[in-house]
């Protein structure tokens, strides 16, 4: 398995992750038009013929053997430059009455843009079939290598935006109770709207006020801050590495958003700079790799596992099909992470 930055040819196993992805899945609509779309940003960024702050880096994980696209993922600069980055904030108001000696705290929902400027790591997706041999892991922290070896490109925090919890049938009781109540449509509709980046009815919709929650039935006050039943492990991964729950949750399916400063992420503070001395196939492989390696180049980045971490001397030893997986030679320089 190989993690690279996706291509124009692409486009058609693309669309088959997209159709593949369920309800919620908002950064990944089934539209070739938008995926099309989506590739050529993808592949202006990774060329550098993007403004740093606009970037969306998406990348696919590759079966060598099949050719097929097992899942994706993505970086997206920084957030709420073009259009707002809606959220809704977790938070209290406080009541008191003097005369009748009471005090009451009432949890609130406020609808905030605070995180315009951040970068977000998100599209993180994984085909059924593949969700095995740690493939999942490769997918998500291959993000983090990228993101340390390239760290002038991004902001000082990120964030990742978690599918709340729906029905069997796909219903969202969060959106039921609240969302629908101001937008005149499915949440298909509004979820495929905001996927396709058509953000401005939210702010235009949307009440200005706090929304007091004990007004919520309360299977959406279940909702809020928790997480679609497969989106599970994506969220243990990203705590592991540092990211926490701050109170925001998304407007529409009440998923919690989690967040840290890119320089405390585990992964980018852990991964380190080494020189590739490939040693033919000579070398033993572990039953389970537990090193990550990921090269220095944008428009050719690549990342997959490998048998060993380095020397002492900071020398990565490689077999010649590592080392033609992540397409290097001796003396190349390579990012690893102990994982």
């Amino acid at each position: 398995m190989r993690l690279r930055p996706i291509g124009h040819h692409d486009i058609d196993e693309l669309q088959a992750l997209a159709q593949e992805t369920g309800v919620g899945f908002t950064s990944l609509p089934n539209s070739r038009e938008f995926l099309a779309a989506k590739i050529a940003n993808a592949v202006a960024a990774f060329e550098g013929r993007v403004p740093e702050q606009e970037r969306l880096y998406f990348f696919v994980l590759e079966d060598e053997q099949s050719g097929e696209l097992a899942g994706c993922c993505a970086i997206e600069a920084e957030v709420g430059r073009e259009t707002p980055f809606y959220h809704y904030r977790v938070g209290k108001l406080a009541h008191s009455s003097v005369q009748l000696d009471l005090h009451r705290t009432i949890d609130t929902l406020f609808l905030s843009s605070d995180h315009t400027g951040d970068a977000e790591v998100a599209s993180l997706f994984l085909r059924p079939a593949y969700r095995r041999d740690r493939n999942g892991t490769l997918l998500s922290k291959a993000r983090w290598l990228f993101m340390a070896e390239f760290r002038e490109c991004f902001p000082a925090k990120v964030l990742a935006e978690m599918r709340g919890v729906f029905s069997p049938d796909g219903v969202s009781p969060f959106w039921e109770s609240l969302g629908s109540h101001f937008f005149p449509m499915e949440f298909k509709q509004a979820d495929q709207l905001t996927g396709l980046g058509q953000k401005s009815f939210i702010g235009e919709l949307m009440p200005k006020y706090p929304i007091y929650t004990p007004f919520l039935p309360q299977a959406a006050r279940e909702c809020i801050g928790q997480v679609h039943e497969h989106t599970r492990p994506a969220l243990e991964m990203l705590k592991k590495e540092g990211l926490r729950w701050e109170g925001y949750i998304d407007i529409f399916d009440g998923g919690p958003t989690v967040e840290a400063y890119i320089d405390d992420v585990r992964a980018i503070r852990h991964s380190s700079c080494v020189t590739v001395e490939v040693s033919g196939d000579s070398l033993a492989q572990p039953e389970r790799p537990g090193w990550m390696a990921a090269t220095t180049g944008m428009s050719d980045f690549r990342c997959s596992w490998i048998g060993r971490g380095p020397s002492e001397d900071g020398v990565i030893a490689l077999t010649t099909v590592e080392a033609e997986r992540l397409g290097v030679t001796s003396g190349d320089a390579l990012r690893v992470l102990e994982s």
